[in-house]
């Protein structure tokens, strides 16, 4: 059966930062009432199905449970199968013809307003690029993640909302978990 929610943890398990095993996070969720719970990679990439009611308030669960058990203030943003589906073909870089390990996706908290965006700096770090969409925007950085200036300090600060990055290929995994 289909899973219909992705649930993506932000700033856990990054070096030695917020360390949490997936199978601990994972029972948070079966905890909370998720079933079909599976964790995808050490970054917090949790895929499970809830009704309309849990999955409204998942986020807030899971993130209290995280600070009572382990003392770490953990975002999480969630999108359901349909909404992460609409990413991956809405993405304009793939259709432009970018290659895969240049193409990141950061999720939002919520859509930002269409004034800050406008405040965004196309040129601040090229030959990186980004869109906004929505809650998403899409990257393309051909010199990694590691070296743009196009990071999510950066658009929290001009866009007001929280957000978490993956690259292509985990969003495209994840998204074939959710129909497995």
């Amino acid at each position: 059966m289909p899973r219909s929610h992705v649930a993506l943890l932000r700033g856990i398990n990054l070096g030695s930062h917020n360390k949490l095993a997936m199978r601990d996070l994972a029972e948070i969720f079966s905890g909370a009432g998720c079933t079909e719970v599976a964790a995808y990679i050490l970054s917090g990439n949790i895929v499970f199905s809830a009704g309309t009611g849990l999955a409204a308030r998942i986020a807030s669960l899971v993130t209290a449970q995280i600070k009572e058990r382990y003392g770490y203030d953990v975002p999480v943003v969630l999108r359901t199968a349909a909404e992460l589906k609409k990413v991956i073909s809405g993405n304009p870089f793939v259709k432009a013809g970018a290659i895969d390990r240049e193409l990141h996706v950061m999720f939002l908290a919520h859509p930002p307003d269409r004034s800050r965006i406008d405040m965004l700096d196309p040129d601040r770090s090229l030959p990186d690029t980004f869109k906004v969409h929505g809650s998403e925007i899409y990257l393309r950085l051909p010199n990694g993640m590691g070296r743009t200036k196009l990071n999510h300090q950066y658009f929290e600060a001009k866009l007001g909302t929280m957000g978490t990055v993956r690259n292509w290929r985990t969003v495209t995994t994840l998204f074939d978990l959710m129909k497995a």
